[in-house]
């Protein structure tokens, strides 16, 4: 699948470079805001569910040691006395606890990801304002590399929102290994998304550096473009 798309972000590179030039189109702005803004949310979501993870992680904890605080003060005898009702609540605390780190891992999993949304949309944002400024591209070519983010972003934003269905099924009955599955599955498509972006945007820098006339031009280029220059 990753192969396919990358194909198709070559095949519309030459087409980028041989279509002729015509009138710009008018584009619909890319929703880069709204983005962010759920970026945040998810964010500060998993923030929240974190910090009450882990005061219930204290909690179970301390709960765990003045159990075993009283259990290390008994007598022999009194130790075995010490009733099924006690010894079941230890156990609770323990898998319990066990469960609260399982889920905490779970998010910082998710945070994860999110974090790779963001450097996703920091990546769209500076080669974008670039772009728009190399004078190696025309408006129309300019049109089209925007038509080509707002695939991307868009496939960034269906992310999201599968990410907001992964923090809501910590509240349904679901398996571990099916939430897993889900959260793998997100993880895997956000990479392929990050991994395309810098495909293009490493494809339009080629495409610049092809049209610089002179030497001068082409470090003019790199340089632009932050591409260390070679020492003579």
């Amino acid at each position: 699948m990753k192969a396919k798309k990358k194909i198709m972000i070559c095949l519309l590179c030459l087409l980028l470079v041989n279509t002729p030039a015509r009138p710009a189109e008018t584009v619909a702005v890319i929703p880069i805001v709204l983005i962010k803004e759920a970026i945040k949310k998810v964010i500060k979501a998993i923030d929240l569910r974190i910090q009450k993870l882990q005061n219930k992680t204290i909690w179970l904890q301390n709960a765990q040691k003045k159990l075993e605080n009283t259990l290390s003060k008994l007598k022999l005898k009194e130790i075995s006395d010490w009733t099924q009702k006690q010894k079941d609540l230890y156990k609770n605390y323990y898998d319990e606890l066990m469960k609260v780190k399982s889920i905490i891992t779970y998010y910082q999993r998710i945070k994860d990801i999110t974090q790779k949304q963001v450097r996703l949309v920091d990546e769209y944002e500076r080669a974008w304002s670039l772009f728009q400024k190399d004078d190696h591209f025309n408006a129309d070519e300019l049109v089209y590399m925007q038509k080509v983010y707002s695939g991307i972003l868009n496939e960034s934003m269906k992310n999201i929102d599968q990410i907001f269905l992964i923090l809501d099924s910590f509240s349904t009955q679901i398996s571990d290994a099916k939430r897993l599955e889900i959260i793998n599955a997100a993880a895997d498509q956000i990479d392929t998304n990050y991994d395309d972006l810098l495909q293009f945007n490493k494809q339009n820098i080629m495409l610049s550096l092809q049209r610089a006339k002179t030497q001068y031009d082409v470090n003019a280029v790199k340089k632009f473009y932050g591409i260390p220059l070679l020492k003579p």
